[in-house]
């Protein structure tokens, strides 16, 4: 019986972040129009290139910016190492892909989830986000964000099919993970590194407003 009850406690807090955050994951093609995607840090190959799951996650975001559900990117990585660079990754990548160059920010301390909905809020001044990753991490990074501020909606990529094995994992890895950002929802704990704030999203969406 204790076991049960243990086992029930544990997945309440995934539970609670999968019903939270229901009505504001959509497809890419529902997704209402948000200023801003933010997509989030997932690996770099030793090459230089993303990783898929990250490729992918950039070539939802691309689409989005494409068929005009959102003005701007900002990528958020993790740059706390020499040689490791998440965050100029994303940028040379959606370049590639065609979006301007002057409507993507970089976001170089997106530690984790949360340091990068956090920062995206009190450093970039972004109010309302389409948080773009996988769809086992959506409803996390949808509720985390939310309470970073944010009037966040999300899209996922699917990556069952390509990334069987990573996706089955990373939906097991949820559970203790929704227990943590129960936590921070309640405490709100600074980022690893804040900053001053920085004008790049306002600078990105300035031709918006002209």
């Amino acid at each position: 019986m204790l076991a049960v009850f243990a086992m029930v406690a544990g997945c309440a807090p995934f539970l609670w972040v999968l019903s939270s955050t229901a009505d504001h994951r959509h497809t890419a093609e529902t997704v209402p129009e948000r200023p801003v995607a933010l997509v989030l840090g997932a690996g770099v190959r030793p090459d230089g290139r993303p990783s898929l799951l990250l490729a992918r996650r950039l070539d939802t975001a691309a689409g989005l910016y494409s068929a005009g559900k959102v003005d701007a990117v900002l990528v958020s990585g993790d740059n706390s190492v020499e040689h490791y660079n998440e965050t100029d990754t994303m940028i040379d990548y959606l370049v590639a892909a065609g979006i301007d160059r002057e409507r993507i920010v970089g976001d170089y301390a997106g530690f984790s989830t949360w340091d990068s909905c956090a920062r995206a809020n009190e450093v970039f001044g972004v109010e309302a986000a389409t948080v773009v990753t996988q769809d086992f991490h959506l409803p996390r990074a949808v509720r985390l964000c939310r309470a970073a501020g944010i009037d966040a909606v999300g899209v996922a990529d699917s990556s069952l099919r390509e990334r069987t094995f990573a996706t089955v994992y990373g939906w097991f890895r949820e559970v203790p993970a929704a227990v943590a950002a129960l936590g921070t929802v309640v405490l709100r704990p600074d980022p690893m590194f804040l900053g001053d704030y920085e004008t790049g999203v306002d600078d990105a969406l300035a031709p918006e407003r002209e």
